[in-house]
């Protein structure tokens, strides 16, 4: 077994989306090692901490046992927007990479992912997943190109400390929009911490401006057929960005920063230093990993809904390929990986046990919520399985729990989704920076902007 690990420095300078490393990209291994079939795959995020990475190491471990024939490198690897296309177009992935479910069909539809159908149907649990999850790696006839191996709910973090601290309830947290404002505005008060804060940078401000505006009932874009509509100017978006004009402009509690991605949001949260940030309600295990988060401050609720049925919880996920350039062999032996590190313990009560056990042993979080890649069935039996071994405060992340499956989840928008997140990045960030911005123009603007990148496919 051959082990990479990169400094985060390096990482964000080589990609900014992907994580890879070029000199270690599969298109490029020597595809036998010593007779044995050589891929990398994706480990864990620049910057988690040692004992996460031996944990990682310790499963590849488990799976070069099984799999003698095999030799695994491990990759440090973080995906974010707006450096995945070059990578991508340099040949510097690894045998195995994960993308969001956004980016799904896009890769399928170009001829950029390993056809893994035939793998994953020998595999025996092909036609056990959600299909709406599934949908997002696979090809319209069918064929599986990318695994879902998580699925996410967008969820409101908070610190109890801060609240307790504001004089709030951490067992109560908001319930609407407005008692999140509320909220905010009093932990900023009595703290002086930023009662809220929303990511700008990175594709990340558009996406969770797709998520409030959902939440908020409206959508970013329409399909008919064959024909994929632009709607970011629309009632749910005007009043996300006006709620978030409030708080920054007149209740100044927002903080004063107004450059944040998914990183940087994260590590100030982790800090102690914002009450309330929306994000996926996976990101716990990053939080611990990486930023060191004290688990009696972390909490978790679902986010506020407003009143009507048009209102949705925007929902995204994980999808696991393998890098079309692999030879036949690399591709098998990255879909036996797939099977090993991603799948198998949702299905098998020794996998599941074995996972839990390694990941606890070397203190790493095990039995965070989760929504069902298969069924909430097969979800809820996992759970049962890994019970002896969950060392995260579920108790305080029962309001996300008890809450979710009673939320109507909404996918994201299927049409040039990270460019448009891209464009609704500067439609946020103007509305935080500058006093004067008009809503109205900017969201008019974007959505002109955004249908014409749908446009040109």
């Amino acid at each position: 077994m051959r082990s990479i690990r990169k400094t985060a420095t390096a990482v964000s300078a080589a990609l900014v989306v992907a994580g890879l490393l070029a000199a270690c990209s599969s298109s490029s291994d020597d595809p036998a090692a010593g007779g044995k079939t050589a891929i990398t795959v994706v480990s864990l995020k620049p910057g988690s901490e040692q004992a996460a990475f031996d944990a990682f190491e310790n499963q590849v471990r488990q799976f070069e046992a099984a799999n003698p024939d095999i030799d695994v490198t491990s990759q440090e690897y973080e995906w974010t927007g707006p450096t995945f296309t070059a990578q991508l177009a340099g040949g510097t992935l690894p045998t195995v990479f994960t993308v969001p479910f956004t980016d799904g069909k896009a890769l399928i539809e170009r001829g950029q992912l390993a056809d893994l159908t035939e793998h994953v149907r020998g595999f025996g649990y092909a036609d056990k997943f959600n299909e709406t999850v599934l949908q997002s790696g696979q090809s319209d006839d069918g064929g599986i190109f990318g695994v879902p191996t998580a699925a996410y709910g967008v969820g409101l973090h908070y610190n109890r400390t801060l609240f307790a601290q504001a004089g709030l309830d951490p067992d109560k947290p908001p319930a609407t929009w407005d008692e999140v404002r509320t909220y905010a505005k009093q932990i900023a008060e009595r703290t002086g911490q930023a009662g809220y804060a929303q990511m700008t940078e990175e594709n990340t401000g558009g996406w969770m401006l797709t998520s409030l505006t959902y939440a908020l009932g409206g959508r970013m874009q329409t399909v008919n057929g064959d024909k994929v509509e632009a709607t970011i100017d629309n009632p749910g978006a005007r009043e996300a960005l006006t709620r978030l004009r409030d708080m920054r402009w007149q209740d100044n509690s927002m903080g004063s920063n107004f450059l944040y991605d998914w990183g940087t949001i994260n590590q100030e949260f982790a800090a102690g230093r914002i009450g309330m940030i929306m994000g996926g309600s996976d990101i716990y295990e990053s939080l611990a990993q990486q930023n060191n988060i004290n688990p009696a401050d972390y909490g978790l609720s679902v986010l506020p809904l407003a009143p009507g049925a048009s209102a949705g919880l925007l929902g995204g996920g994980t999808l696991a390929a393998v890098n079309i350039k692999a030879t036949p062999e690399q591709q098998a032996a990255g879909a036996k990986w797939i099977d090993f590190y991603y799948m198998a313990k949702y299905l098998k009560q020794d996998a599941a046990e074995l996972d839990a056990r390694t990941l606890a042993e070397s203190d790493q979080p095990v039995g965070l919520p989760e929504l069902p890649v298969f069924d909430k069935a097969t979800l809820d039996q996992y759970n049962e399985w890994i019970k002896p071994y969950v060392n995260v405060p579920l108790d305080q992340m029962r309001f996300f729990s008890d809450g979710i499956f009673d939320q109507d989840l909404a996918g994201e928008p299927t049409a040039r989704t990270q460019e448009m997140y891209a464009v609704l990045d500067t439609v946020v960030q103007a509305v935080l920076t500058d006093q004067g911005a008009d809503i109205t123009t900017l969201l008019s603007t974007a959505d002109a902007e955004v249908q014409a990148i749908i446009d040109r496919g």
